[in-house]
């Protein structure tokens, strides 16, 4: 391998990495010479093609490994097309993200991408074009400059494990070229297909059954785990991981400061396995991460891996060999909206007791709403002992956020309902499955001002918990599902666009209006945000416990740092809670500034208390 006219910075950094590297890739890649040495060159190539002033961040970030943790992140997540209709849109919107205390901007995917065949952008069929209606890459890079110059870090999906039917190469596979087939899984009979799914689950069985189908062009059979025209990639070829990394790169050189590695516990396929977190999917993340080490080290590896915190937890790697630097917090989140509907806080100690045994140099993402649907992954061997049955409990949950119980105010739909295995997952807003649509249909000021309360104590929960806070565009200022999505027909058949509606920027212009319900929900998570950034209790490195009291209605958290001690309350009841706190000293109200006894402890019905002392 040539190294002659590296720079001293690109060599400095490979020589620091190269043994593991080189290694990891012989080893995965079968000791393929000529491949590694084409996946440097293209490493070398990128790092050249970087722009002085992402090097330069790069290099400031580089000196401060951990920069992205403490407790200075505020995230916000949305579709380009339902904020501001383009990439340019976006930027001339960025006056406002700033006003909603956000400095990291998810932009939902956005690559080019077949109509009525994109799964919202997941289906892509050009790593290097962004979808003509929002804009050009050099809109995408011009953003990310902008962002940068506001303070804002940007993150972008990256669809590893597939490409659109549309994409190049698998047009040149359906076309016969076996080179491009090679990229794929394509069978000339149906016979290894069906010994894959006797161990594969499947992802969408009633929308989307089996994880394969007939290419009708080719002739033969092709592996499509999530929807017939995604075509899944077949990281055992090292041409697919060269040419899927050096898109990688190319996307982080536009700018973009986190790349979300999209279903990454799928990207390698082994017969005879359920082809989910395979051991050769850590060796594909720890060279990725490797590689930006390398050609940008000021990115971040965003994994999304929504299983079971067994699951997620590894694909952090180790301390001396990591992976992602961050994760999803998924399981806190279902288990969140579960505690919505039973008011039993008693599972949601049991997850998180789990998440504050981790070690703190762990990096979680909290989150109450995302684009996607609530899945019922709970622990229901830890539920069994209280008598809940799995199926029947999931049913009371949809059931429950569909607002079919007298009790009930939230409004949300099933998605990819499965009556048979009671597998349906749930949208909606957080708003909405909060109870605010209802109550201002009803017109009802207690019922409002109730759904505010809960809509407001679930977000300080989540600003409590350590790691970065991420807010859903349009949560900002509670709004409502977009029922419209009905009579699109090119959305109708899915509903997560119940809560993917576009951002109302009439609502939104009332956000500095105290009198409206934007105005106090604008204005309380601001508050949130701040108060969250000036005490250092809310660093990433601080203890965190749970709290012992006698009511299985409401959390108790605590949180210890440098001095500061905060305990936080949440009351999931639609009643008033008085507790005992198992706890001494003097207390201030965070929220109000009032001195608190801990004696006699009153939190209002869906509401929270943040209280701190300095020790």
């Amino acid at each position: 391998m040539e190294k002659t006219g590296w720079s001293s910075e690109f060599q400095a950094r490979f020589a620091q990495r190269e043994d593991e590297l080189r290694w990891l890739y012989m080893e995965l890649y079968h000791g393929d010479q000529k491949a590694y040495d084409y996946f440097v060159s293209r490493m070398y190539a990128a790092y050249e093609e970087r722009a002085e002033a992402l090097k330069k961040s790069d290099r400031i970030r580089e000196q401060d490994p951990n920069w992205y943790k403490g407790h200075h992140l505020v995230g916000m997540l949305m579709y380009v097309n339902a904020f501001a209709g383009t990439l340019s849109g976006v930027r001339e919107k960025l006056s406002y993200i700033q006003d909603c205390g956000v400095n990291y901007l998810h932009l939902m995917p956005l690559l080019e991408s077949p109509a009525g065949r994109s799964d919202g952008g997941y289906a892509v069929s050009d790593f290097r074009k962004v979808q003509p209606e929002l804009g050009t890459m050099e809109d995408l890079a011009t953003l990310c400059a902008d962002c940068h110059d506001r303070g804002i870090i940007t993150c972008l999906d990256f669809v590893m494990n597939h490409t659109s039917e549309d994409h190049e190469w698998a047009k040149r596979a359906r076309a016969g070229e076996k080179e491009f087939q090679d990229r794929f899984f394509f069978y000339d009979t149906w016979d290894e297909p069906n010994e894959f799914e006797k161990t594969v689950p499947q992802v969408f069985p009633t929308t989307a059954p089996g994880n394969f189908s007939w290419s009708e062009e080719a002739g033969k059979v092709v592996m499509t785990t999530f929807w017939p025209y995604q075509w899944d990639l077949n990281y055992a070829n090292p041409v697919v991981f060269n040419d899927m990394t050096d898109n990688m790169l190319f996307l982080c050189n536009q700018g973009v400061d986190v790349i979300r590695l999209d279903a990454v516990p799928y990207i390698w396929k082994e017969l005879g396995t359920n082809c989910r977190n395979l051991p050769q999917v850590h060796t594909l993340v720890r060279m990725m991460r490797l590689t930006c080490e390398i050609v940008c080290p000021g990115t971040l590896l965003l994994g999304e891996v929504v299983m079971e915190p067994s699951k997620v937890v590894p694909y952090f790697g180790t301390v001396e060999k990591p992976e992602c630097h961050l994760l999803y917090n998924v399981t806190t989140m279902a288990s969140t909206w579960h505690t919505v509907a039973t008011r039993d806080v008693r599972l949601l100690r049991h997850q998180l007791s789990q998440v504050f045994a981790l070690p703190k140099m762990y990096t979680f993402l909290n989150y109450l709403r995302c684009h996607d649907d609530i899945g019922w992954g709970l622990d229901y061997d830890f539920l069994s002992q209280f008598g809940i049955e799995e199926v029947a409990h999931k049913k009371y949950l949809n059931d429950y956020f569909q607002g079919k119980w007298p009790y009930s105010l939230a409004r949300g739909e099933l998605y990819n309902d499965d009556p048979r295995l009671g597998d349906a997952r749930l949208c909606g807003t957080t708003a909405s499955l909060c109870g605010l649509e209802e109550a201002l249909k009803n017109g009802d000021p207690d019922l409002i001002n109730t759904a505010l309360r809960f809509d407001l104590m679930l977000h300080a929960y989540m600003f409590t918990m350590s790691g970065v806070p991420v807010l859903y565009s349009g949560d900002e200022i509670a709004q409502e599902n977009d029922w419209s999505y009905h009579e699109d027909a090119q959305k109708e058949e899915d509903s997560r666009y119940l809560h993917r509606g576009n951002l109302d920027w009439e609502k939104a212009a009332l956000r500095k209006d105290l009198k409206t319900i934007e105005g106090r929900i604008f204005a309380a998570i601001r508050k949130m945000e701040r108060l969250h950034e000036e005490h250092r209790v809310f660093d990433g490195a601080a203890d965190l416990w749970l709290m012992p009291h006698e009511s299985d209605f409401v959390l108790g958290v605590g949180r210890y740092y440098q001095g500061e001690k905060l305990l936080a309350f949440f009351n999931f009841y639609e009643f008033d809670v008085t507790i005992h706190p198992q706890e001494e000293g003097q207390f201030r109200d965070l929220w109000t500034g009032e001195e608190r006894s801990l004696e006699n402890l009153h939190i209002p019905a869906r509401g929270f208390a943040w209280l701190i002392c300095e020790m």
